[in-house]
C-alpha cells in the first residue's frame, strides 16, 4: 500500500470519527428550556390544585383557642408531655398516621375519615367537631412527610422533604441541581399514586406550555424520572466509553497522517 493511499484512509478514518462525535452531541433545541417565541408576552393562569390527604400521610394537627385548658386534650404534644419522651419518639407521637382506610385516630373525637379531603375541608371538619368542646377553635394541619423523589439524568438525584407542601416541577428539578447535559428535556416522566393506582404524565421542558400543565405542581410522594436523551442512549448502546475512544482515535490518526506525510 502506497503512502498516499495510507494518508487517504487515515483522513477518511479521521472524518468518520468526527462525524460520529458530532452525531452523539445533543442539539441546541434539545437543551434550552422554554424556547417558545414571544415568551415575554406569555400569560397563562397558574393551575395549583390543593393537595388531598391520602393513606400513609403523617399529619401534624395543632388545636388552639382562647382557653388553653380546653384545647389541651386535643393536642398530642400535651398528651406526650405527661410522660418522658425521647426526641424521636416525641416527633412520632405528635403526628397522626392516615391509615389504609383513610382514617386518623383523634383524641376525644375518635376515628375521623380524612383521606381525599383538602386542608381547608379537613380543617372545617375538625373545627365543626371541636366546637362541641372548645369555643372558637383554631386548627392547623400540616403534612410532616411531604416528599418528592427525582431520579435519572439529574446532578443530585434523591428524595426531598418539602416543608411548605407546595413545589413545582422546575423547583423539584432545582432541588436535584438541574438536569445533566444528557437528560431528555422533552420527555420528563411523572409517576403519581392516586386512590391506590399509578398515574403517569410527561412534560416537555423546552416549551413554556409546561408551566400551565395541571400536573406542574407536584403532590406528596410524586416521583420524577429524567430519561437519558437519544445521544446518550446511542453512545451507551455501543460502548459507555465511546466518546473517549472516538477522541483518542481521531488524535492518533492525525498524528500518524502527519508523520507519514513528512
Amino acid at each position: 500500500m502506497t503512502v498516499k493511499k495510507i494518508i487517504i484512509k487515515l483522513k477518511f478514518l479521521f472524518l468518520t470519527t468526527i462525524l460520529l462525535a458530532l452525531s452523539s452531541c445533543a442539539s441546541r433545541t434539545d437543551i434550552i428550556y422554554f424556547q417558545d417565541e414571544g415568551l415575554g408576552d406569555f400569560n397563562q393562569p397558574v393551575i395549583n390544585p390543593e393537595i388531598k390527604y391520602q393513606p400513609d400521610d403523617m399529619l401534624t394537627i395543632n388545636v388552639s383557642g382562647l382557653d388553653p385548658d380546653a384545647v389541651r386534650p386535643f393536642n398530642l404534644w400535651s398528651i406526650a408531655s405527661v410522660g418522658a419522651q425521647t426526641a424521636q419518639s416525641s416527633i412520632q407521637v405528635q403526628t397522626y398516621l392516615v391509615d389504609k382506610n383513610g382514617n386518623i385516630e383523634f383524641p376525644v373525637l375518635g376515628t375521623i375519615s380524612i383521606a381525599g379531603l383538602t386542608r381547608l375541608e379537613a380543617t372545617a371538619l375538625l373545627k365543626n367537631k371541636l366546637e362541641e368542646y372548645v369555643k372558637d377553635p383554631i386548627v392547623n394541619i400540616r403534612i410532616a412527610n411531604f416528599t418528592v423523589t427525582v431520579l435519572g439524568e439529574v446532578n443530585s438525584p434523591g428524595t426531598f422533604i418539602i416543608q411548605d407542601e407546595k413545589v413545582s416541577l422546575t423547583e423539584a428539578l432545582g432541588l436535584a441541581n438541574d438536569l445533566t447535559i444528557h437528560g431528555d428535556r422533552k420527555n420528563i416522566l411523572l409517576t403519581r399514586e392516586v386512590d391506590g393506582q399509578k398515574k403517569f404524565a410527561t412534560f416537555d421542558l423546552t416549551s413554556a406550555k409546561v408551566l400551565a400543565s395541571k400536573n406542574y405542581y407536584l403532590a406528596q410522594n410524586d416521583v420524577i424520572y429524567v430519561r437519558p436523551n437519544k445521544s446518550m442512549v446511542n453512545t451507551s448502546k455501543y460502548n459507555p466509553n465511546n466518546g473517549t475512544i472516538i477522541s483518542a482515535v481521531a488524535v492518533l490518526s492525525t498524528i500518524v497522517a502527519l508523520l507519514i506525510s513528512q
